[in-house]
């Protein structure tokens, strides 16, 4: 037979409008007037706004963070040091737009080079950086799609370092937000160089241009953009105590839009939404009865804490459910799934998560089954 257990948890109607502000393109437009979006609480990986975030877009300097997590893996690996230096092509030295001003033939620290990207946004340095990892720009681009793809970056593909324009060259709001999730989360020391606020090459200094690290909202990363074909983007993240979020947004009007419009959300996001714990890993959902055991009952658990991130404001219900099938004979396995968590909310996709066994139970021996197959007989089941 089939067991269901049902407990109503309080303040969640709010869940439902959440999923109805992700899901409708109406709603969508009212939260953000940027025409691609997305927005995620990396405390509980829950999304909070998706707007246009699978679609390709042109990234312009947004995609400066691949290259930088080329980068970032050699260090971690160790295939490549802070201190190693690369060499200054002419092609390098000769790009346009934004620079970091290496000189032909000089040879830059690769410390100073991701400084040059991450700070100074320069296109010189990140061909810098494409020319010696690759052999050239067009192989490196190769390498950055290739990788991509590897870590679940499903919308892009790169023809170059830069962000250069480039009808083929293209990420999704969505790829930003996964990148800069895995920026943060494998390389927490070397991330801090996005919260660099200048930084000082050949006398020149130059300022971080993202807007967000000048506001006391807990900004620390990562990456401003601007093309003709994109607008102004921003692909930004803030920490406040154990929350960290990250927003991004492309096609803006205006500087002044983008450090507006990103300022806005970052708070909304704060502000307009709680996580909330619902099951701790191994904490007692509830117990299967066990048939022919030498335990009566087995624990069920999650095997990781459950935890969602819902808006304050509203009020209602959310309905957890446990499906399982009951009795369970015996034996039963540690970790051995027994049933399923459900977590349904009005205008939602259901959630689902596995309910394994805490503790092993073994089986009766045979007089105690025989034992037990007389009680049954007797008294019937319980």
């Amino acid at each position: 037979m089939i067991k269901r257990l049902t407990v109503i948890l309080t303040g969640v109607l709010a869940l439902c409008h959440f999923f109805q502000i992700v899901g409708g393109a109406a709603a969508q437009n009212k939260v953000t007037a940027a025409p691609y979006a997305y927005i995620l609480d990396l405390s509980t990986n829950t999304v909070l706004l998706s707007k246009q975030a699978s679609i390709p877009m042109p990234p312009a300097s947004m995609s400066k963070l691949m290259t930088v997590y080329m980068v970032f893996d050699r260090l971690k690996r160790g295939s490549l040091s802070l201190d190693d230096e690369f060499p200054v092509s002419r092609k390098a030295w000769k790009k346009g737009g934004s620079k970091m001003f290496v000189k032909v033939g000089d040879k830059v620290s690769v410390a100073d080079l991701l400084r040059g990207i991450i700070v100074q946004s320069g296109n010189d340095a990140c061909i810098v950086v494409a020319e010696a990892i690759g052999g050239s720009e067009d192989t490196f681009a190769e390498m950055m799609t290739e990788k991509g793809k590897e870590i679940g970056l499903k919308d892009s593909i790169f023809t170059n370092a830069t962000g250069w324009p480039d009808p083929r060259h293209r990420m999704s709001a969505r790829d930003l937000a996964i990148l800069a999730k895995r920026l943060i989360n494998e390389f927490p020391e070397l991330y801090k160089m996005f919260n660099e606020k200048t930084f000082t090459y050949n006398n020149i200094k130059q300022g971080n241009r993202n807007p967000l690290l000048y506001r006391s909202i807990g900004a620390d990363g990562l990456k401003t953009g601007h093309t003709v074909a994109a607008g102004y983007g921003l692909a930004s993240s803030a920490q406040r105590g154990d929350r960290r979020i990250v927003v991004v947004v492309n096609g803006l009007k205006s500087v002044r839009q983008r450090s507006q419009e990103s300022f806005r959300l970052m708070e909304w996001a704060f502000k307009a939404f709680k996580p909330v714990s619902v099951f701790k890993k191994n904490e007692t959902v509830t117990n299967a009865d066990v048939w022919l055991g030498n335990s009566p009952n087995v624990p069920l658990v999650l095997d990781k804490d459950l935890r969602l991130t819902l808006p304050r404001a509203l009020i209602s219900e959310m309905k957890v459910t446990v499906k399982m099938k009951n009795p369970v004979a015996a034996p039963v396995q540690k970790g051995q799934r027994l049933g399923t968590l459900i977590i349904k909310v009005p205008g939602a996709s259901e959630r689902q998560y596995p309910l394994m066994a805490s503790i092993s139970i073994e089986q009766l021996g045979f007089f105690g089954r025989i034992g037990a197959a007389i009680k049954h007989v007797i008294w019937g089941s319980s």
